[in-house]
């Protein structure tokens, strides 16, 4: 049964949270899954029939912790030991909590750390966390690390096993902010947030729902750790980023590059709370890559178009991140800026240096060449480029942009 919009959302939105909840009160993660899963499952049957419950976190709770409790049971009956560890469990831990009650506190930051316990490389620790915390579907993650479905799952199922064979527990760190587990949380929230806000698949461009749970989850992380200047950082980059998005697509969902957004539409309170938070985080804590980039994505929410845009502030500030965490991407937007500052041909042989690497034949890569190549005036280049990129693109409304300016390169 394909669910309705809403309620596919709704589903979507609360997973992280029930699975959060499930695995603070008995902390299996396996068994949790599972049983968040079949959870969800006979919600995406009962409710488009009966209607969404009054409390549908509540409901999902239910019926996870009844799910959950039969897997222990139905285990137990097949493992005599498991048997011991179900009746050495409190009383009131196999009781179901009320349809109609909200959990007191919000699990998803413990989750998170769990996911990224230092016993997982960081490649497992970054796909754990978009598959139990951002609801990514292993495709989904696949697509972004650039792996086989098969293979993710593997390593999903791989993560999975070693968090139960170490005994990994539902808590934050002692010291979350100087342990090693934060630089990964960080990242693995970055590409949620960057997932939702340019979708790598689907025909959507954006995914609400991860940007508004990668936003909710490094505001709690920030509030718990307001020393961290690259917590202050992401932060400020995703309100900058998020600010945007209300101009970023067009009639039937087209995708507007920045250039031509309606900057009237911008969200100016986010914008002024970004600005703010970064302002301050610069003035006070040592240099990190996420400030770098909320300062550039200041630089452009503060231009009132994109010709008053301070680009060779924005150069530097890409000469600044590529010395503190080189990155293709990073140089990729340089090769943008550069082409606004010295001229299309200048970011077009910066272009060169990436062709052999990670990006040779990534639709990024061809899509920046196709255009400083119309902005040189070479549009037939610029036309068979953007084609390319459309055949390359798996997001619908990205490969819909890119046939557009292939055609108008080409008239």
């Amino acid at each position: 049964m394909r669910l309705e919009e809403p309620v596919e959302e709704l589903l979507r939105t609360l997973a992280s949270q029930v699975l959060g909840s499930l695995v603070h009160r008995y902390g299996d993660f396996a068994r949790c899954e599972d049983a968040v899963q079949e959870a969800l499952i006979a919600a995406g049957d009962t409710w488009p029939r009966s209607g969404v419950p009054a409390h549908p976190l509540g409901w999902l709770n239910t019926v996870a912790a009844r799910r959950y409790i039969d897997q222990v049971r139905a285990d137990g009956a097949r493992e005599r030991r498991e048997w011991a560890a179900l009746d050495a469990m409190p009383r009131d831990a196999l009781v179901a909590p009320p349809p109609d009650a909200e959990p007191a506190r919000d699990d998803l930051l413990e989750l998170l750390f769990l996911c990224c316990h230092p016993a997982l490389t960081v490649p497992s620790q970054m796909a754990l966390t978009l598959r139990a915390v951002g609801g990514l579907t292993t495709g989904e993650i696949a697509a972004a690390f650039l792996v086989h479905e098969k293979t993710m799952g593997q390593r999903i199922s791989r993560a999975k096993q070693r968090l139960q064979e170490v005994g990994a527990q539902f808590e934050l760190p002692a010291d979350p902010e100087g342990g090693p587990r934060l630089p990964v949380v960080l990242h693995v929230l970055y590409l949620m947030f960057n997932e939702g806000y340019s979708a790598s698949v689907g025909p959507q461009l954006r995914r609400p729902d991860l940007t508004r749970q990668a936003l909710h989850l490094v505001r709690r992380l920030h509030a718990r750790l307001a020393d961290s200047g690259e917590t202050a950082g992401l932060l400020a980059l995703m309100l900058l980023t998020e600010a945007r998005s209300a101009a970023r697509t067009g009639p039937g969902g087209v995708l507007v590059p920045l250039a031509e957004q309606d900057r009237s539409r911008w969200d100016t309170a986010a914008i002024a709370e970004g600005t703010e938070l970064i302002a301050r985080t610069l003035a006070t804590r040592p240099l990190g890559p996420y400030q770098v980039q909320a300062a550039i994505a200041a630089v452009h929410d503060e231009a009132p178009s994109v010709e008053a845009t301070d680009w060779p502030q924005i150069l530097a500030l890409y000469e600044i991140l590529e010395r503190l965490a080189p990155n293709p991407v990073t140089t990729l937007n340089r090769a943008v800026a550069l082409g606004m500052v010295r001229g299309p041909h200048a970011g077009l042989a910066l272009l060169r240096e990436l062709e052999s690497g990670v990006l040779a034949g990534n639709h990024r890569l061809l899509a920046v060449r196709a255009h400083l190549l119309e902005r040189a005036g070479e549009a037939a280049d610029a036309a068979a480029a953007y084609r390319a990129a459309a055949r390359l693109a798996g997001s619908l409304s990205e490969q819909r942009f890119l046939v557009q300016r292939a055609a108008h390169c080409a008239t």
